[in-house]
């Protein structure tokens, strides 16, 4: 029965180090991931593996260690990664353990809280405040700084203070006159006035603190500047002299006559009483022309509050041609000139322009030519771009699809690691037997080249083997000299309370009676084995090795 492949999450990266799988290409089948070896994948529960051979990460750093203060131990792992994790060298040798003295006794710890940072609203309720605390132990005894170096707690609730709104306008009041006292030429126009009340809604008093007023005036006051002018009535002149009566219109005067001109009438007021001469007259009506009333006061702009792209915001004013009107009959002269002027509001600003997406890109062509790639389409806010403070885009700009080249990638060879030397032997006739001679003779060490595939390049370098001088001096009686003592071993085992560590004393080989140099080439020489060194006893009559338990290894899982 054949069997699919299963589905994990491919990604372009495996980060050797600390076993992360990055840059993530998606859903795929593990197969078709791994056609580069460079790849990572994570399955369902989570774990990232690394499609290449058999690997191991760094060492981790020595871990600081695990007691404060006296006896304790410091660990470093590694972890093997690739698909054959049998393949590792020693590939149970994930722990290592060393002990320890832990230097942290007068480790100071936390210092005390500092003060509360602001809450995240300035009121109402949903905040949160935090404050942090600094350690101020050493980067070695950090651990002495047990829990959090910050905390975060709810804000008090407060009541937010209201600011004050304006009501609308009331309609306008009538004007305080009926019409324009133009006396002497300093015009008296009557106004009009409307109000508004802070009560839409009204600033808090009960908060603190206490709720803004509305900003501006509560009262507007305008001229009624489309009023007539008062009628101004007519005083009559000193009579002249008499003249002919020659007139195209209206009443004509022959021999003396007098002028309404002290003042003359204006604005419909009365003309002077009485006759303007001392004789016969002759009548017909003279046509009136039109003048205009004053101008109205500028509305309100329109739109008032922004401007839509491609429109303009204007505002208007407005008179009339009846300041007096024009007669009918005979027909009087209309006025001249626009009874209506419109204006650019310049001082509205633009309406905001929300941004909207323009059309996807066709999806770039697949970067890579083995494994799987990542191919992707773009697209840009810009039908139209926001403008004005207007929103963004709301999605995203790119998107990606996987496309499979199903081809493996070539996967380069590596050098494995040098296998030990071989034995010492005569370089020219084998069956010699130099060991525990003055006798020199060469040894081999040999390296391969590992997984080179699917046309990938060999190793750089053409160096399979080495060879040096030696002398063979394994288990060879030989006199030494006491030097100290070796290094510690690392805690064998690496866990539970039966953890141990060893050193032996070092018995230095005395090898003066061997030349430092083999061959023509004075190639240097290379002592090959573990002697039988003979120091004697130890000068202080002390042991030749020492064993020592390790205090507070971890427990064994």
């Amino acid at each position: 029965m054949t069997t699919c492949p299963e589905g994990v999450r491919c990604f372009t990266h495996f980060n050797l180090t600390g076993g992360q799988c990055e840059e993530e290409l998606g859903d795929v089948d593990e197969d078709d991931c791994c056609l580069n070896h460079r790849h990572g994948y994570m399955t369902t529960d989570g774990e990232c593996h690394y499609c290449g051979d058999a690997v191991w990460s760094p060492w981790s750093p020595w871990s600081p260690c695990n007691i404060l203060c006296g006896e304790g131990v410091t660990m470093r792992s590694r972890k093997c990664f690739g698909r054959d994790q049998s393949q590792c060298d020693n590939h149970k040798d994930t722990l290592q353990v060393q002990a320890c003295s832990g230097s942290c006794c007068n480790a100071q710890g936390w210092e005390a809280w500092l003060n509360w940072a602001p809450c995240s609203v300035t009121c109402g309720g949903g905040g949160v405040r935090t404050r942090k605390r600094v350690c101020t132990s050493s980067e070695e005894c950090r651990s002495a700084c047990s829990g959090e170096s910050e905390e975060t707690e709810k804000c008090p609730t407060t009541t937010c203070p209201v600011h004050g709104g304006w009501s609308g306008w009331s309609g306008w009041s009538p004007c305080s006159g009926s019409c324009i006292n133009n006396h002497l030429g300093k015009p008296s126009i009557p106004s009009r006035g409307r109000q508004r009340t802070c009560t839409s809604p009204a600033p808090s008093t009960d908060t603190v603190p206490h709720g803004n007023g509305c900003p501006g005036n509560h009262i507007q006051v305008q001229d009624c500047s489309e009023l007539p002018n008062c009628p101004v009535d007519g005083s009559w002149g000193a009579w002249s002299a008499f003249n002919p009566c020659s007139v195209s219109c209206g009443q004509g005067l022959q021999l003396s006559s007098r002028k309404c001109d002290s003042p003359a009438p204006q604005y419909g007021g009365q003309f002077c009483p009485g006759s303007s001469t001392s004789s016969r007259t002759c009548q017909s009506p003279c046509p009136v022309d039109g003048a205009w009333t004053g101008w109205s006061s500028w509305s309100d702009c329109s739109p008032p509050s922004c401007v839509p792209q491609g429109q303009t915001s204007v505002k208007s004013h407005h008179r009339s041609c009846s300041n007096p009107a024009p007669s009918s009959n005979p027909p009087g002269i209309g006025c001249q000139g626009d009874d209506k002027e419109a204006e650019t509001c310049n001082n509205v600003p633009p309406c905001p322009v929300d941004g909207a997406w323009g059309s996807w890109s066709p999806f770039s062509s697949c970067p890579v030519t083995c494994g799987m790639g990542l191919q992707v389409s773009t697209r840009k806010c810009d039908s139209p771009a926001p403008k004005y403070g207007g929103r963004l885009c709301v999605g995203e700009e790119r998107q990606t699809t996987i496309c499979n080249t199903n081809t493996y990638c070539p996967v380069d060879g590596v050098w494995s690691e040098w296998s030990p030397w071989k034995v010492c032997e005569h370089p020219f006739r084998k069956t010699t037997k130099i060991r525990c001679t003055n006798l020199g003779g060469s040894q081999i060490r040999e390296r391969i080249c590992l997984h080179v595939d699917h046309n990938g390049t060999i190793c750089d370098g053409n160096t399979l083997s080495e060879t040096r001088g030696c002398y063979d001096v394994h288990r060879c009686y030989i006199k030494g000299n006491w030097e100290g003592w070796e290094p510690w071993s690392l805690c064998q085992p690496s866990c539970g309370q039966k953890s141990r560590r060893f050193r032996d004393r070092y018995c230095k080989p005395d090898y003066s009676d061997y030349r430092l140099t083999i061959g023509r080439q004075n190639e240097k020489a290379a002592f090959f084995g573990t002697p039988q060194a003979d120091c004697g006893a130890p000068p202080d009559g002390g042991q030749k090795f020492e064993v020592q338990p390790c205090q507070n290894a971890p427990p064994c899982p």
